[in-house]
């Protein structure tokens, strides 16, 4: 499984020493109980770090300095415990590149009504030290992540907990290297982009490789690889022969894990962490990788079919913004293909030639072999399933020319009562949020893909805080949206953006 490092994230506390060497004991030993009481809940999926009080410009550039050097800091957390004059920040954040979050709290819960007192004051001042540091982010145009509430109140924690997928989803994107096998499906417009740009906006690098240099790692796979494999595909999964000859099943079968293992292999040893084909270009493979990329994705890897890095890379990222979230549901690679249009219960339904990742399976899948009429190959082996129900995401990054777009559509995905015997590919079927007609028409009007990183466990928040990071638009199509809305939120993001 492609995992993230055991990244950790910095608290950093601002005060000054106008307030002498007591308040600043106080303002320390405050700051260390939230971070070991945080850290307890169990709630967070990286390791909050304590660091001591920050009080001068020279101690903060410092901190944010060494944050920024540090490959195993994602980000900071930073809080005013006391009056922190804003311009002793302004040197850090010249440099700071990071992820940010400001946790605009306070050490008490409630005012102390009977006692309190000019002492409690001098060493309480959140409510007005961290409206001074956000007026200097403001106007230095920081990005950062802003969370208001109590430390205990487990809303703020839950958000705070959100904010660390978003923030590894920010860094990691800066190591992020995919992988095109061949090239973007021909006279395809949306699955084309600024691969400079992305290079630059994002830090992926998206590099092409010719179909052969891959089928040859595809080809030198020893019989007893491809043996071993197959037996723990059948000891894995359901088998569903729909009257072939067993032996003829299983031989469709092992191409994949023929296919697998050399893929795999491939990208391991080239360090890609994402991966594109496209069923016009299989020059020295007998099938068109479907099992194989659908395990490949269900290990963590990005995917994107015809050519599409853009969605390959997103589908990488979330599944490294969700690794080891508690209840997770899965994320996978997705497409619109046809409509349930009965008045009241209308709905689309995803899925793809072959390659949608098992992770959001409803049940256990079961291994097929069909015709594929595209690809001009032999049929090939692939999972099928239906998708869970609940609520998600299914977000569509597409190039404007000037610009990237992501356009995200909350979405509610539905039980599938009815069987679909004769459909020989994995599926969902979803309603988007608010309703059909509006989701379908912003969807159309935004310019989104019919590609889509699809996932039930990130939320459009943490999809809009990670295109702030990036500093590209994002078009969020949920349950408030109206189609007048919408267009007025493109009109100001092409005005901004463009």
């Amino acid at each position: 499984m492609l995992k993230t490092k055991n990244y950790e994230f910095w608290f950093l506390t601002g005060s000054q020493d106008l307030y002498g060497d007591e308040c600043l004991r106080i303002v320390a030993e405050h700051s260390q109980k939230i971070v070991s009481e945080l850290n307890a809940t169990g709630k967070f999926p990286y390791k909050i770090i304590w660091k001591p009080t920050l009080i001068d410009s020279v101690s903060i550039r410092e901190t944010l300095s060494a944050a920024n050097a540090n490959p195993d800091v994602a980000g900071c957390i930073v809080w005013m415990h006391t009056f922190s004059p804003a311009k002793m920040w302004i040197r850090g954040f010249n440099e700071y590149k990071k992820p940010l979050l400001h946790l605009h709290t306070q050490f008490n819960r409630d005012i102390p009504f009977d006692t309190i007192d000019m002492d409690f004051m001098n060493q309480n001042q959140s409510a007005h030290g961290d409206r001074e540091f956000a007026h200097i982010l403001t106007r230095m145009g920081v990005v950062r992540k802003t969370i208001s509430g109590h430390w205990t109140n487990p809303t703020a924690q839950e958000r705070i907990a959100d904010w660390m997928r978003t923030a590894i989803g920010a860094l990691e994107s800066r190591y992020m290297r995919i992988l095109r096998v061949g090239d973007n499906m021909r006279n395809v417009a949306v699955t084309e982009g600024d691969k400079v740009e992305a290079h630059q906006k994002f830090g992926w690098e998206v590099d092409a490789y010719n179909i052969t240099d891959i089928a040859e790692y595809v080809q030198a796979v020893s019989d007893a690889d491809v043996n071993a494999l197959t037996d723990q595909y059948y000891a894995e999964y359901d088998i569903i022969t729909d009257g072939r000859d067993v032996a003829e099943f299983r031989a469709h079968v092992a191409e994949q894990a023929k296919i697998e293992i050399g893929f795999r292999r491939f990208l391991e040893e080239n360090n890609y962490q994402a991966i594109v084909t496209t069923f016009q270009m299989l020059a020295g493979l007998k099938q068109l990788p479907g099992l194989a990329i659908q395990r490949l994705m269900a290990d963590g890897y990005g995917f994107g079919a015809e050519g599409d890095w853009k969605t390959a890379g997103f589908v990488r990222l979330f599944k490294l913004m969700t690794a080891g979230k508690p209840g997770a549901k899965g994320t996978s690679f997705m497409e619109d293909y046809t409509y349930h249009l009965e008045p009241g219960k209308e709905a689309i339904l995803q899925a793809h030639m072959l390659e949608i990742c098992p992770s959001i399976a409803a049940g256990k899948p079961a291994i097929r072999v069909n015709p594929l009429t595209m690809g001009e190959r032999e049929d090939p082996a692939r999972l099928v399933f239906t998708a869970k129900p609940g609520r998600g995401i299914a977000c569509s990054l597409v190039d404007l020319g000037k610009r990237f777009r992501m356009i995200v559509n909350e979405v509610e995905c539905l039980p599938q009562d009815k069987p679909m015997p004769k459909l020989p590919v994995a599926s969902a079927l979803w309603r988007p949020l608010p309703d059909f007609a509006t989701g379908t028409e912003g969807w159309l009007i935004a310019g989104g893909a019919h590609h889509t990183a699809f996932t039930y466990d990130l939320t459009s928040e943490n999809i809009a805080d990670l295109c702030e990071f990036f500093g590209i638009e994002c078009v969020i199509i949920g349950g408030g949206t109206t189609i007048q809305s919408l267009k007025r939120d493109l009109m100001i993001g092409e005005v901004y953006f463009g």
